[in-house]
């Protein structure tokens, strides 16, 4: 992944780790959740499930309300902000990339279908188990010695039973809808999408045609190729107009675009407006 601008307000897990818990962090939401959060980003996973509360978690621009025996997945990279009562209860468990890679059904979905499902609705039968299931690796993390080993075992549980659940509430999440060239292919877009905007680039980094990368997916992601390139865009576009305070020109160049007017132009097609409207009423200042 590119780095981040530095003046982006990016968490990492040592903001928050405890001792030597360098890639697995859990948090206590009772004890140690701030019920007040402004934008900004992680470079880790976040899981908060949450026992009961309200409010609203705001999430790349869309607002989700918190409701009881819920779950919030965020992905490194996505902003989020929220506001929530003060009663708010669960836990938030934090992993590194490195500690998800390691677990075999790592990306056994399209990352990108999290984007579009962040928040589950659990039933009370799948709640009480997620639930102690943390519990337990919560009891694990405060033990002295740690034992790592058992560590990545309930990480890895956890992850597995949130990918089941997400499987067993969306329709289109599960791992009759991912597909390894549609995954390389979202990662590649993350990586290279402000040099890259040509469909071309992308289908010869994976050996295949344009047209054959166009065709899966519109099967696996329900949008053209060209449109998932489009949207990482317009994502990154409104997550810099909203927290960095850069020039709009500066945030122009930086996303590849040579002329001002074209990235103005190509913001006010994709959202309805331009980027001046969208920083007077989303922009951060510090």
């Amino acid at each position: 992944m590119p780095a981040e601008p530095s003046d982006f307000p990016v968490l990492g897990l040592e903001n928050f780790q405890f001792d030597n818990k360098t890639d697995v962090c859990l948090l206590n939401h009772v004890v140690d959740g701030q019920h007040q959060i402004t934008a900004h980003k992680h470079d880790f996973y976040l899981f908060f499930l949450i026992e009961k509360g309200r409010g609203i978690h705001r999430i790349d621009f869309v607002d989700y309300q918190v409701g009881d025996r819920e779950l919030h997945i965020l992905l490194p990279g996505q902003v989020h902000e929220w506001t929530l009562d003060q009663d708010t209860t669960g836990y938030q468990l934090m992993l590194s990339e490195r500690v998800l890679q390691t677990f075999n059904d790592y990306l056994s979905y399209a990352q990108i279908l999290h984007f579009k499902h962040p928040v589950m609705r659990l039933n009370e039968d799948n709640f009480l188990q997620m639930n102690l299931d943390f519990k337990a690796l919560d009891q694990e993390l405060d033990k002295d010695p740690l034992c790592w080993e058992i560590i990545w075992l309930r990480c890895r549980l956890i992850s597995r039973s949130l990918t089941r659940e997400a499987g067993l509430i969306f329709d289109d999440v599960g791992s009759e809808h991912s597909n390894p060239i549609v995954v390389r292919f979202v990662q590649l877009v993350d990586e290279y999408y402000k040099t890259e905007k040509v469909l071309a680039f992308y289908a010869a980094q994976l050996n295949i045609t344009a047209n054959y990368l166009n065709m899966l997916c519109k099967k696996y992601l329900q949008l053209s190729a060209n449109t998932l390139i489009q949207n990482r865009l317009i994502l990154e576009s409104k997550r810099m107009l909203q927290i960095s305070d850069k020039s709009i020109k500066e945030i122009a160049y930086e996303l590849g675009f040579t002329e001002v007017a074209y990235f103005s132009n190509f913001f006010k097609n994709k959202t309805g407006g331009t980027p001046r409207d969208f920083r007077s009423i989303y922009h951060l200042p510090k």
